[in-house]
């Protein structure tokens, strides 16, 4: 059992880190962060969850477990740190494209208009 959760464990840090690279502002911008990326991570960090809840005792003498749960820890705390700039960023993406859409739906409006004078 500790070595399928080490391995469950060492798949989530890979995901988890590849996430946190991608989601730096400099890497992309929040409209390229697709939904299923974030559900993807969600999914991760229960099934981590989950495998830590299950572990049967004296799991933490395994020394790969050990090791990929303090990389896990670590990761989640990398993760604590940058999703008040994601969600701020996420706010300013939508705020932008409700800018937007108001303007196609004016700009719409104002053809509409154009048309019956003509």
């Amino acid at each position: 059992m500790p070595e399928a959760a080490a391995e469950i464990l060492r798949r989530v840090n890979a995901n988890l880190r590849r996430a946190l690279d991608r989601f730096r502002p400099e890497h992309s911008a929040c409209s390229a962060i697709a939904p299923q990326e974030l559900s993807d991570l969600l999914g991760d960090l229960l099934q981590a969850a989950d495998c830590q809840r299950n572990l049967p005792p004296r799991a933490e003498n395994d020394s790969e477990l050990a090791h990929q749960t303090s990389e896990y820890r670590s990761n989640l705390e990398k993760l604590r740190r940058f999703l008040p700039d994601l969600h701020r960023r996420l706010l300013a993406e939508r705020a932008r494209l409700r800018v937007a859409q108001d303007h196609v739906v004016a700009a719409g409006a104002w053809a509409q208009a154009s048309k019956k004078t003509l």
